[in-house]
């Protein structure tokens, strides 16, 4: 099947400034999903057949994370398998703006309206309550937010991007998951400060750097947000953000 009329310029704009983001794409799903789009939408065709081989050396990587980011780009809904066999692949690869992120079950079933849910994420406090705090980790799935690291639950902690001492807040646009050595390094340095002395030092590639960049951002606009317990969907919903925050700041 034959696709015409596709603006280039305005798929790489809508990859780097929400699909990213809004699906939370590491470093090799972007690659990946990059180097499809090129072999498929941006040459007219909407299915592609292609082997983890191909892949892996046409995209500069090994095998294991090649076919992982395929079987993560197929569950954020990037990337549709049709079929599957021993000699490869067969996908459809949506565009940027044909993709939509899926909802948290529990957000969607709390009855509330986006504008009410939108508020109350706002005023929360994510570093007093321990499931909020589970929230963020889960949120940056296991990894250090600065240095891309894996974490385990023993080694990690919670970094303000901006310090206290800044005037940063304990919301989810400020809190993120870190590993203990880029905790204490970082201390009340700005975090793209931070950054580029990793980089510096080796513990983070270019592609990285950037992609830390705009994760930033991302952070800062809102749009990183974490998953809500379903206890906190049904508080919100019986007694509003005020008492919610009450209620939080008295247990």
């Amino acid at each position: 099947m034959k696709i015409s009329n596709i603006n280039a310029v305005l798929i790489w704009k809508q990859l780097e400034d929400d699909l990213s983001p809004r699906l939370c794409l590491n470093v090799t799903e972007r690659v990946v999903y990059s180097h499809l789009l090129r072999h498929s939408r941006l040459e007219g065709r909407l299915r592609l057949r292609f082997s983890i081989v191909w892949l892996q050396r046409g995209a500069r990587l090994s095998a294991a994370p090649a076919r992982q980011a395929v079987r993560r780009l197929v569950a954020k809904g990037a990337l549709r398998l049709v079929e599957r066999t021993r000699a490869g692949h067969v996908v459809e690869v949506r565009l940027p703006g044909e993709i939509r992120a899926p909802q948290p079950p529990e957000i969607a079933g709390s009855g509330l309206s986006r504008q009410q849910r939108a508020a109350d994420i706002e005023e929360m406090d994510f570093l007093q309550a321990k499931a909020r705090r589970a929230a963020i980790h889960t949120r940056d799935r296991g990894l250090c937010f600065y240095c891309l690291c894996r974490l385990t639950a023993r080694a990690r902690c919670l970094d303000h991007v901006v310090p206290l001492a800044r005037m940063g807040r304990n919301s989810y646009r400020n809190l993120v998951s870190c590993c203990v050595e880029c905790n204490t390094q970082k201390g009340e340095t700005a975090a793209e400060d931070f950054l580029r002395s990793l980089y510096r030092v080796g513990r983070l590639t270019a592609v990285e750097l950037t992609a830390r960049f705009c994760a930033l951002e991302a952070l800062a606009a809102g749009k990183l947000r974490p998953a809500l317990r379903s206890e906190d969907a049904k508080d919100q919903r019986h007694h509003g953000p005020s008492r919610s925050l009450l209620r939080e700041c008295t247990s």
